[in-house]
């Protein structure tokens, strides 16, 4: 019998106007929850209710729904921390209250494992933020655990061709950074190469869908999908989903801003429906990295944009490929992705590397120029090792002069108002920048900023009692902001950076940071 059921149409397909009137009369603040709810009966039966009754002069929408679906639990139901318990304690009690099986009849996709959803409206499998929430795991010695979200991925690679954005039905048309070949190498560090081997179809499965329609591209038609064509022939990755339509989980606000573009600008809503889902696929939304120069979002351009930090994760899972087909005893494959490596490492230095900035930065193919904000995207070169010695200098000099605050890594240089960018800071991004100066011996850099991090972390936590999604790094009084929605906590890649930072690089008691400590 399969583990999904028949049709997987995400819930603004199956509900269709109730949908739409929903979101757009507010019914939620917010529109993700719809998109999650499950609901009481047959979706044709409810949706036949809803023809017959929605004439009635007394109909009531949010009485209707409320009749008709069972909502999903409220952020932080049921949990309340331990605010004299030291931050590695709270993590270690959130583990299980973070711990999820998928449901039947709702907008989540079955996976065969328990996993970790990141917390607050993040209720699924997310895909990369998995990877940080493993790096906890596994130092805290739950290998076994990642192990099997690491299965439930290649269970969504088998079924779908590729990882969504998270195990919901309305993410299926679009994946998020591809981070699977790093969450195989992490096993294979417990164990062994052989863990290659055993993901080898996934992983290639997973680089077929980044890579597809690469033999189609050509100078007058140099875009498919995920892949771009430069002059010299090579091939470089966007971000990209395939369907430009209103996002599920935020329907209303892109209905509205898509007919204020429309009005203003003539913008078709199509073209910016692309534009956001793509950012979305990034992680990063949103940032200036995908606008115009204004920064705001109605200049929104993420396809034209080539990141740093995805052909880098590319890179990687050529690199990843590589060593695979060869613990398969396939030798000749090995050797094309070791060349497919080669030319991709040459093209980054080429297209992201800025001299006069002295940092990688993203490319914007309309004006075939370099996007003038430099961000942490620019550590990834460093973090896969493509970077030489002189630019992990360069770099390593920007991020103590520019980016390194009070508590930590801010994201950008730019201050848009956007939750990608000054002055927030990010769990993933304080790891990818503290491992890549490692790589290149700063290892006195990537401590401080781990001290700097963990202290903020600490103090929030001893504050509020809780870990959250970001954190201002800036003024350490305040709250991460900017995104669309309030600031969550819970929260599964905090928690694992916290966790591997503490446990895997033994920072803590050596600088007295694991102690409880009150704040005035």
């Amino acid at each position: 019998m399969s583990l999904f059921p028949s049709a997987t149409l995400p819930p603004h397909q199956v509900y269709g106007e109730l949908f739409h009137d929903v979101q757009m009369q507010a019914v939620f603040t917010d529109s993700k929850t719809f998109a999650d709810c499950l609901p009481i009966g047959r979706p044709e039966e409810i949706l036949a209710r809803y023809e017959l009754q929605k004439q009635h002069p007394d109909f009531s929408l949010p009485r209707f729904v409320q009749l008709h679906f069972k909502l999903p639990p409220a952020p932080g139901a049921g949990y309340v921390s331990d605010q004299s318990a030291t931050t590695l304690e709270h993590i270690e009690r959130m583990w299980p209250h973070l711990t999820r099986q998928a449901e039947p009849n709702t907008s989540l996709l079955p996976v065969p494992h328990p996993y970790i959803v990141p917390g607050g409206r993040f209720r699924g499998l997310y895909y990369w933020d998995s990877y940080f929430t493993m790096l906890g795991l596994v130092a805290g010695g739950r290998t076994d655990f990642s192990r099997g979200m690491v299965d439930n991925f290649a269970h969504l690679i088998e079924t779908f061709g590729h990882i969504p954005n998270a195990n919901r039905t309305y993410f299926l048309s679009r994946s998020q950074p591809p981070y699977f070949a790093r969450m195989v190498r992490l096993l294979a560090e417990t164990d062994g190469p052989t863990a290659l081997a055993r993901y080898l179809p996934q992983l290639q499965k997973e680089y077929n869908f980044w890579m597809d329609g690469r033999y189609r591209l050509h100078a007058d038609d140099p875009c498919f999908r995920r892949v771009v064509w430069l002059n010299d022939g090579t091939v470089l990755n966007r971000y990209w989903d395939d369907l430009p339509a209103p996002r599920p989980e935020m329907y209303r606000e892109d209905v509205l801003m898509a007919r204020r573009l429309h009005q203003s600008h003539g913008t078709a809503p199509e073209v910016f429906y692309r534009h956001v889902r793509a950012a979305c696929e990034s992680g990063w939304d949103f940032s200036s990295r995908w606008f115009g120069n204004d920064g705001q979002l109605e200049t929104i351009r993420t396809t034209a944009i080539l990141p740093v930090d995805l052909n880098c994760l590319l890179f990687d899972l050529e690199c990843t490929l590589a060593d695979a087909y060869r613990q398969a005893d396939s030798p000749d494959v090995a050797a094309h992705f070791d060349e497919a490596a080669r030319d991709r490492h040459c093209t980054i230095q080429t297209i992201f590397w800025d001299e006069s900035a002295r940092f990688f930065l993203d490319y914007d193919t309309q004006s075939h120029q370099r996007v003038d904000c430099p961000t942490l995207a620019g550590v990834y070169p460093l973090f896969v090792g493509i970077a030489t010695p002189a630019q992990a200098g360069y770099v390593h000099e920007r991020l103590r002069t520019d980016f390194l605050k009070k508590g930590g890594l801010v994201t950008s240089l730019c201050q848009s108002g956007h939750q990608w960018d000054t002055p927030n800071g990010w769990a993933p991004l304080q790891w990818l920048a503290c491992e890549g100066l490692r790589r290149y011996g700063y290892g006195a850099t990537a401590q401080e900023i781990e001290i700097r991090w963990l202290a903020l972390n600490d103090k929030v936590f001893g504050h509020t009692g809780k870990m959250t999604e970001k954190y201002n790094v800036v003024d350490d009084g305040l709250p991460g902001g900017g995104g669309e929605y309030p600031n969550q906590d819970g929260f599964g890649w905090t928690n694992g950076v916290y966790q591997a930072f503490r446990l895997q690089n033994s920072i803590g008691q050596s600088v007295g940071l694991e102690s409880k400590v009150t704040f005035g």
